[in-house]
């Protein structure tokens, strides 16, 4: 097994992916509300860029089944039906619907990653699940932290060295796999902090969260094995493969 780190949207960007498995991770906070969001009954979740891109796309869909949801600097767009809080997204709010979203860093993480033979949502909600479904059959992994505004994140950083050591010691491999720097790096993290709330609300992402007043999802993205699924993104199209639409 071949394991590269990147350690955000921007790094990601043009990175070579074909035949390989990628996964995207933004804990704080669009890989846990896609999560949240899917097991919540959500039909799919289309990625966009740009909020332009976003409305237009919303309302190609057709708006009757469709909403709106997005962030800028961690609060709801003016306008859209939701934003990137991961509690907002319950199933009597989401279930049966399509949902168009666009965030500052997530979304810009899946369109990195959309030549990949998969495309996985990871996030700490659904961690054991995305493991699970991998062993055995990724040869290439590539992980993609969102990051923040460009740079390192922590949370995200230490979520993808979960991950790789819990890939590591499922997988039985007799040969060890061959990690980049940044691999090595994320795994050092994984085996020096545990996870937990308070962790989260101490790295920027957190930080900025809570400034914003939205410091009560923390508790939530630091939930380690909420929900058992793996969201898996085909055409742009964010779902759950044996419940998606044809």
């Amino acid at each position: 097994m071949k394991v590269r780190t990147y350690f955000s949207a921007a790094e990601a960007e043009g990175i070579p992916v074909a035949g390989a498995t990628a996964v995207v991770i933004d804990v704080i906070r669009a890989t846990s509300t896609i999560v949240e969001a899917l097991a919540n009954g959500a039909r799919a979740i289309y990625p966009t860029v740009s909020t332009e891109e976003a409305i237009r796309l919303a309302n190609s869909l057709g708006r009757d089944d469709t909403l709106l949801c997005g962030e800028r600097k961690g609060l709801k767009v003016e306008g859209f039906d939701l934003g990137n809080s991961p509690r907002e997204f319950s199933s009597d709010r989401v279930q049966g619907k399509r949902l168009v979203m666009s965030t500052t860093n997530g979304t810009r993480a899946f369109v990195a990653a959309q030549g990949a033979d998969r495309v996985l949502a990871a996030s700490f909600l659904n961690l054991g699940s995305v493991v699970r479904s991998m062993v055995g059959s990724a040869e290439e992994v590539v992980l993609i932290c969102a990051g923040k505004e460009d740079r390192f994140s922590l949370d995200d950083a230490l979520c993808a060295g979960t991950l790789l050591r819990e890939l590591v010691e499922a997988d039985g491999a007799s040969d060890p796999p061959v990690l980049n720097d940044a691999s090595r790096a994320a795994l050092h993290l994984a085996r020096t902090f545990d996870l937990h709330e308070e962790l989260l609300r101490a790295t920027a992402a957190g930080a900025a969260l809570v400034e914003v007043g939205l410091g009560e999802d923390l508790a939530l993205c630091a939930q380690l094995d909420r929900h058992e699924l793996v969201p898996e993104m085909t055409d742009r199209m964010i779902h759950l493969p044996r419940a998606a639409e044809s």
